[in-house]
């Protein structure tokens, strides 16, 4: 019996994702645990496994599709000695969208010209008076791409010239602007251009200085499009405050050290960002109406603190979650934080790893940067923004001026939620338990 392989919701606010690529193709054999395909949600790419077995019968969205529904049909699979009977006895157009409909057609009809018989006679349709010709676009050889700037393409089509007849100038063969100028003062080449057309052999290149400079037009994928709507709709509707503080890391430094002299190996190694992390979730316990978040209807204050720590991967920006930082030891914080870093690089978070959290981190004091304001990620009430560590002249107890390894932090705070005292007494808390670390290591 043909069964449905509908588009699936791959996290709880999932509505609707891109289908990045098929692993099988039609007339593939599946079995049970074979990856199908492969879906970008709003926060990573994650594989689709078989459940049963069959074969892959007709794929209904093609690789690439965007915005397809969860719950959609996105392909059959066959039973042995299935055709294209069971197929069509299927409902294959519930809840997919009008333009994935029209790609699955287009790619069926494609499919189906290539089946046609070289001998067989094909009556020619009625004759219909032509629509107006429309300017043949410039030759092109499909074997072997070309690379060349929008406005480049634009002047070669307005000049009738052949991109293949041009040689480009510009990094890793780039044909640009001036490239096409000179093909048309050289008669349609690139090659064959002198005087003050040419460039002295001298290594140098003349530089494209038309007004719109070169660029190049990259689509942003699922993750970044969320990043970009999340972001701005909090710097729109959440009113931001920032409280900054500096803290002296004289002692957390000292015992990081100590802590670590044991292990050779630097997966054992603790990192001053997961001392920051415990010393948030220690805070919160401290002042707890920072751990708060805004509803609308109501203010919701958690009992635990689940810490996001913002991380930078090739993806776009996640934030995986150490939850329940307060009550674990530094070095499961550690060893926590350095495999999620890795499954998000590798993009295979999965949904309870990075969604929830109470309370953000972000340190790009690894970055050289002293001191910066994030943006907060709803519906938490705040986010800790940590700077570099700086060697910095201070007055000691006795007005002795010694130095200090001093770092930065701001922590922004939603207005709605968590008025300036809570801001400031939570960093007074968190300056606390930084610089005298004992309990960090407890």
């Amino acid at each position: 019996m043909a069964v449905k392989i509908l588009m699936p919701a791959l996290s709880p606010t999932m509505e609707d994702g891109t289908l990045a690529n098929w692993q099988k193709k039609e007339g593939d054999k599946i079995a049970p645990g074979d990856i199908l395909a492969e879906i970008e949600t709003d926060k990573a790419t994650m594989d689709v496994e078989a459940v049963d077995e069959g074969i892959l019968g007709k794929i209904i969205v093609p690789a690439g599709s965007e915005k397809v529904k969860i719950n959609s049909v996105i392909a059959v699979l066959l039973e042995e000695g299935e055709g294209q009977d069971a197929i069509d006895a299927l409902d294959l157009s519930a809840n997919l969208s009008t333009e994935n409909v029209a790609k699955s057609t287009a790619m069926s009809e494609a499919k189906a010209e290539t089946k046609i018989d070289a001998k067989t006679e094909v009556t020619p349709a009625t004759p219909v008076a032509p629509t107006p010709p429309t300017p043949a676009p410039t030759p092109v050889n499909n074997s072997e791409r070309i690379f060349a700037s929008p406005l480049a393409k634009r002047l070669a089509r307005d000049y009738g010239l052949d991109l293949q007849n041009i040689q480009g100038t510009a990094a890793h063969g780039r044909i640009t602007k001036a490239d096409v100028e000179n093909a048309k003062i050289s008669g349609g080449t690139s090659g064959a251009i002198s005087g003050a057309g040419r460039m002295p052999s001298t290594g140098y290149q003349v530089r494209d200085l038309s007004p719109m400079p070169d660029y190049q037009s990259l689509k942003p994928d699922n993750i970044r499009k969320v990043i970009a709507r999340r972001l701005t709709q909090s710097k729109q509707e959440v009113p931001h405050f920032y409280v900054t503080a500096k803290v002296n890391i004289n002692q957390l430094m000292a015992m990081r050290a100590q802590y670590n002299a044991p292990f050779d190996d630097k997966a054992q190694k603790i990192s001053v960002n997961d001392l920051i992390i415990k010393a948030s979730a220690l805070a919160l316990k401290d002042v707890p109406e920072a751990n708060a978040s805004w509803l609308g209807d109501e203010i919701r204050q958690y009992n635990r603190a689940d810490i996001s720590v913002a991380v930078g991967s090739p993806k776009g920006l996640i934030t995986p979650i150490i939850r329940d930082a307060e009550n674990k030891p530094i070095g499961m914080i550690a060893a926590e934080m350095k495999a999620l870093i890795a499954k998000a690089n590798q993009g295979k978070l999965q949904p309870i790893e990075y969604e929830g959290g109470t309370f953000s981190v972000s340190n790009l004091g690894m970055f050289g940067v002293d001191e910066f304001k994030a943006i907060i990620n709803p519906p938490q009430g705040c986010i800790l923004a940590v700077g570099q560590a700086v060697k910095t002249p201070i007055y000691d107890a006795h007005d002795n001026i010694v130095p200090a390894m001093m770092l930065s932090l701001s922590i922004a705070v939603d207005h709605r939620v968590i008025d300036g005292v809570v801001a400031a007494q939570y960093l007074a808390a968190l300056k606390k338990h930084l610089e005298n670390p004992l309990w960090l290591f407890i």
